[in-house]
């Protein structure tokens, strides 16, 4: 047992501790310097400063001790400042901290690699190699698919993200704030429809086979199947909403990809490394990626990102195709390391489908008592509440703010999300103990009661 293991000591009190209002003045000071020296277009969810942060909390400038649904966006899922990994990054900085893998490599590099061949999706042979973002692995991917078909064509899907560089802010589908006055995009990028099923017209139930059905029909009429590379598909959707594709549409649509030469592109950023109940959402309906891109929960908060293929696509890119000087830095490489033990000795697969069993009930009956929650879904410990207007389906992102304010104001730290803005979604660290978790809950039920 680990010091941050729900069951365990931690560094840190794990309490929800509002002492000032939030922010704090010491936090609003520290925005006032924000405020003249980074430009407003890098925005923060909640102005306050953090000082300290372990386990199931961060700790701000002024003493408040916030409760964290939110883990970096699905980064710090072993905790912040994990025991492990705060030593193994330690112990290599005391050695070295950069050669360029691409100058003098070094065996943590090939350790993390022999890793991600051996726990991503499939038993057949695979190649992996490290970056150091989630838009750069996706960019990646995307790169090696055209590569290895000789095609062009990138198909992707209505409310997903894929990342900010030229390339993945035009796979990413919301216009605002991401993609609105960037443009020119990249060619040859093309969007069908997702199985959304809370918007789907005819239903739920007949969203996954109608969803792909059209996906398919519109990819055979607009592009050509053989003129396509590479499809590009979140397991379940991040910055879109937490959208859970209708069971049965990614196994359509990796089907088709068998049957055409397209490679099937899984972005496991925000989903992958237990975060969704499995090691990877794409395990959930058997999926078996041809590329699988991961970032986020890999180091522990370090910058990392991976690429990992099937090898006989990842080996045909020529020397000198693939790399950059940070990628596979010697530092994150030890955390990812350190993550990877905890995730199989923590049991934290198990943890995560524990929090969803306590996240989900609680939210379907708070559902049941106020009419603005239009749907409640999600995996293991990545959850999320969409909310509308009373008695219709029409999105209601101002509320949705409004709930996340007041969820600020008393302690707990939760993001929004959504195409439409009006979706709250939880990301808690996978290791928060079951009192805070429960706390945290509590705080969402009295920010809906005013």
């Amino acid at each position: 047992m680990t010091s941050q293991d729900p069951g365990g000591a931690s560094r840190l009190p794990q309490e929800r501790r509002v002492v000032t209002e939030i922010p704090g003045p010491r936090s609003r000071e520290l925005q006032e310097r924000r405020l003249a020296a980074v430009p407003p277009g890098v925005g923060s969810v909640l102005p306050v400063y953090v000082t300290d942060a372990d386990g199931g909390v961060v700790v701000d400038a002024d003493g408040n001790s916030l409760i964290d649904f939110g883990s970096g966006i699905a980064v710090t899922s072993v905790g912040n400042a994990n025991p492990r990994v705060a030593a193994r990054v330690k112990a290599q900085a005391d050695r070295f901290t950069h050669t360029c893998f691409m100058v003098a490599p070094y065996e943590s590099y090939v350790r993390v690699c022999e890793n991600l061949n051996r726990i991503t999706p499939g038993d057949h042979e695979k190649r992996s190699f490290l970056v150091n973002s989630g838009a750069e692995a996706v960019e990646n991917a995307v790169k090696i698919a055209r590569y290895a078909t000789g095609r062009q064509a990138v198909v992707v899907f209505d409310h997903g993200y894929h990342g900010r560089t030229l390339l993945t802010m035009t796979l990413t589908a919301k216009s605002m704030p991401y993609k609105h006055g960037f443009g020119p995009y990249a060619p040859e990028v093309y969007r069908m429809p997702l199985a959304y099923p809370f918007r789907w017209p005819t239903g739920p139930e007949n969203c996954g086979p109608e969803a792909a059905a059209m996906a398919v029909d519109q990819i055979g009429k607009q592009i050509g199947a053989t003129n396509v590379a590479a499809v590009v598909i979140e397991p379940i959707q991040g910055e879109g909403g937490f959208i859970e594709p209708a069971p049965g549409f990614l196994p359509a649509i990796a089907e088709f990809c068998r049957e055409n030469g397209i490679l099937f592109i899984a972005d496991e950023v925000q989903t992958g490394f237990a975060r969704t109940g499995h090691l990877f959402a794409c395990e959930h309906e058997g999926i078996v990626p041809d590329i699988v891109t991961t970032a986020k929960g890999i180091a522990g908060g370090m910058p990392l990102a991976a690429v990992t293929g099937r090898a006989e696509i990842m080996d045909v890119v020529h020397g000198g195709g693939l790399g950059g000087t940070y990628g596979g830095n010697p530092l994150a490489c030890e955390a990812a390391l350190a993550v990877l033990e905890e995730i199989e000795e923590g049991k934290l697969t198990e943890r995560a489908r524990a929090i969803g069993e306590t996240m989900l009930p609680r939210l379907r009956a708070l559902a049941g008592r106020h009419r603005s929650i239009g749907d409640v879904r999600g995996r293991g410990a990545m959850i999320a509440i969409e909310l509308v207007k009373e008695g219709t389906t029409e999105p209601d992102p101002m509320l949705t703010l409004e709930i996340a304010r007041r969820c600020h104001a008393r302690g707990l730290l939760v993001l929004t999300a959504g195409t439409y803005g009006n979706v709250l979604r939880f990301l808690p660290p996978l290791v928060i103990p079951d009192h805070l978790l429960a706390e945290g809950l509590d705080v969402i039920e009295e920010a809906f009661a005013g």
